[in-house]
């Protein structure tokens, strides 16, 4: 029997633009179930300064398994030179969540 690995990927985006973007393609190439968005304000380190700005969260919910493609088609898409892209396990669920989101995201 295969075991899935569910979890939740997350990644920012500096637009909504490019939010939408992404998330439309994590979810048509069968890479996430679903893609939560929501606005944020992040504080960070780059270049040794300090920086505000207003940015996209991408909550994304996949399979863990396909990790390596759905990165990779975030760095495709992504107009960050380090686009944050970090995979969170979800411990547990609701059988008919989980049940459905397996059936989204491709083997």
């Amino acid at each position: 029997m295969e075991t899935i690995n569910y979890g939740i990927v997350l990644a920012t985006a500096g637009t909504e633009a490019e939010a939408k973007e992404l998330a439309l393609a994590l979810v048509q190439a069968q890479l996430a179930a679903c893609v939560s968005l929501f606005p944020i304000q992040s504080v960070y380190t780059w270049q040794g300064q300090v920086e505000q700005a207003q940015e996209w969260q991408l909550l994304i919910k996949t399979d863990l398994a396909q990790f390596p493609a759905l990165e990779a088609k975030i760095r495709e898409i992504h107009s960050y030179e380090v686009p944050e892209i970090l995979a969170l396990p979800i411990q547990q669920g609701s059988a008919a969540y989980l049940n459905w989101l397996a059936a989204q995201v491709r083997p």
